[in-house]
């Protein structure tokens, strides 16, 4: 990756108040990319937008993506070089619980961001953002690479294996004529300091320790694909800039996961996290839950060889920088700062 490629880029970022889009929102505007953010207000309370100052960093604008008619105008009045769409619905429970809202923003949210690029000349490369879990999940041992089947049990899974079809069709209908680059991207479950959100595991567990209880897990034996959440942007960041140059060649789907040694069950990421915090462990939830896989790992090959992407963090490094990103927030830390530095580092790495 090329820091000096970003500098004065203007980049239409969605989602840039969660947890990921935050991430990506500071590492965008330390490299000089002009960022202008397109999301709901933060759905957590603290959130790394808010700790970070970001609205004071970039050009913010709160706005829903299925408001097509406020999202055109926003993007055609930045006039971007570059479009990565984060914005969704992210929880797996949470589509259960409310379905309808869950395809409404993952699909026809991402039929709207395409639709204002296709009507925004300026554009010319774009990364929508989907999952590991839109693949249809068989439940085997080997990992999952970007030519195996969409799916998806629940609503989240299915939406998002959804916007890899619709993005195809996109891509194909309109996109092959006008030379702008546009590709998916695929992450591994993504952790890192700064996420508040209900039922994913990292929060979860802060806030269990916070009440000086357990964390409650409902899987605890399910096998995921753990990488810090710098890692998958750099995948996004990466391809965003191959995009621009070589649009043709890399406009398809692509896979961001850990090395497959760095694949571990849930149980065990939380055992590590509380040797680190001296406190916390873990407990079966009881009662039935609604399905979710159980093996679940990415075959990253294809963004090894022809990306140069290679994870540069193993889990035992991520949850380190978990364990010290939440500690400078308990002491009540300059967060903005605290961030930066470890973005700094990580680069440091690359």
């Amino acid at each position: 990756m090329m820091p000096d490629f970003w500098k004065d880029k203007h980049v239409f970022l969605t989602g840039h108040t969660g947890f990921k889009g935050s991430w990506m929102s500071l590492w965008l505007h330390s490299m000089g990319a002009k960022v202008h953010g397109f999301s709901l207000a933060p759905a957590t309370t603290p959130s790394l937008f808010e700790l970070s100052g970001l609205e004071n960093l970039i050009d913010s604008q709160i706005g829903n993506i299925n408001d097509y008619p406020l999202l055109l105008n926003a993007m055609q009045q930045a006039k971007p070089d570059i479009a990565l769409h984060l914005a969704a619905q992210p929880l797996v429970r949470e589509s259960y619980t409310n379905p309808l809202e869950t395809y409404q923003t993952n699909v026809m949210g991402t039929a709207h961001v395409l639709e204002a690029i296709r009507h925004t000349p300026s554009v010319k490369s774009v990364v929508i953002v989907t999952t590991d879990k839109c693949y249809e999940n068989k439940e085997w041992v080997w990992p999952y690479r970007e030519n195996e089947p969409m799916g998806g049990h629940d609503p989240y899974s299915s939406s998002k294996g959804c916007a890899e079809l619709l993005t195809a069709s996109y891509r194909h209908s309109f996109f092959d004529t006008h030379k702008v680059g546009l590709a998916t991207a695929r992450a591994g479950n993504v952790i890192g300091g700064g996420d508040f959100s209900k039922d994913r595991l990292i929060p979860d567990f802060i806030r269990a320790i916070q009440q000086n209880e357990t964390v409650k897990l409902r899987y605890p034996n399910a096998i995921r694909p753990w990488q810090h959440v710098l890692e998958s942007i750099h995948g996004y960041l990466l391809l965003a800039e191959k995009l621009c140059s070589q649009p043709q060649l890399f406009s398809e789907a692509w896979n961001f996961g850990p090395h497959l040694q760095d694949t571990q069950t849930v149980s065990e990421i939380i055992d590590t996290l509380s040797q680190q915090f001296q406190q916390g462990g873990w407990q079966q939830e009881p009662g039935e839950h609604p399905h979710e896989a159980h093996f679940l790992k990415l075959d990253i090959q294809k963004a090894e060889t022809l990306l140069n992407w290679h994870p540069t963090l193993n889990i035992e490094a991520a949850l380190t920088l978990i364990y010290d990103w939440y500690q400078a927030w308990n002491e009540k830390q300059d967060m903005l700062e605290f961030t930066l530095r470890q973005i700094r580092s990580f680069c440091a790495k690359l």
